[in-house]
């Protein structure tokens, strides 16, 4: 029998290479976004369903849940994709904001677990894979609020983890650095000020965000990853993706965050 994935976030990037991906190795694939009916790129097909899936919308979530499984019988994977980064000066960003990027990045993927939990735990079986960041275990300038939900989520996962093991169901996190996605567009909210006291590292982070040409990673070299984390019998809860968050976080785990943090603005001049 097919093993069925749903994955949020299937528009664009990350989320959108893990649906071609899995959907090409044979799988049933749940690939849902906000707006299904605007999705060019993907297309409906025995295996493949569009779903709406907002997850700032419980009802949403529930109905595909409840759609995926009609669909296909059963869920065999979650892939926790949806988010988005919000960057800017912390003094100036609005509350607002700070909310919307914690409703997405953090209570939407426990909102669209907990939908599916029931499913796992009646089938005994099941696997829950958060896609986080390097930005979980290492910092930069700019995010800290896209930084707070991330480290959020590590902590999330591997509490969640203990609880889930003993009912068959087990909690994977992907680190991916840097990808050749749309993170830095539509993917991305940059908040900018003209305070004069953080000017000189505003200039230099927005412009290092333009540039995209040492990006090492493609989205499907991340799907690969995410592909792998969903079908290997190993109890290995991390995997980093590429040679850029490899290195920082070998740089924070061998010299500590005090070290890490000058090489940072060393970097980036600031």
């Amino acid at each position: 029998m097919k093993k069925t994935v749903l994955i949020t976030g299937s528009s664009s990037g990350i989320g959108k290479a893990a649906a071609k991906y899995f959907s090409e190795k044979g799988w049933n694939v749940a690939a849902t976004m906000r707006r299904p009916e605007d999705e060019k790129d993907l297309r409906e097909s025995a295996n493949l369903r569009l779903i709406r899936l907002d997850v700032q919308d419980e009802a949403s979530i529930a109905e595909a849940v409840r759609q995926t499984i009609a669909a296909f019988g059963k869920i065999d994977v979650l892939v926790n994709n949806a988010g988005y980064g919000l960057a800017g000066v912390a003094e100036f960003i609005r509350e607002a904001d700070i909310r919307r990027q914690f409703d997405v990045n953090v209570f939407g993927v426990m909102a669209v677990t907990s939908a599916v939990l029931p499913h796992f735990r009646a089938n005994k079986s099941g696997r829950i894979i958060n896609v986080s960041s390097m930005g979980g275990r290492v910092t930069f300038p700019l995010f800290s609020y896209y930084h707070a939900t991330k480290f959020a989520i590590e902590g999330y996962s591997e509490s969640l983890n203990y609880e889930l093991n003993p009912l068959g169901i087990d909690v994977k996190i992907i680190e991916p650095g840097g990808v050749k996605t749309d993170f830095g567009g539509r993917s991305m909210d940059m908040v900018k000020t003209d305070h004069p006291d953080y000017q000189h590292l505003q200039d230099k982070l927005v412009a290092a965000l333009s540039d995209g040409s040492n990006i090492p990673t493609e989205a499907k070299d991340v799907a690969k990853v995410i592909f792998r984390a969903a079908t290997t019998t190993g109890s290995r809860m991390r995997y980093i993706v590429g040679s850029d968050a490899r290195m920082m976080w070998t740089v924070k785990r061998l010299f500590g965050t005090t070290f890490q943090q000058k090489a940072v603005k060393s970097f980036y001049k600031i």
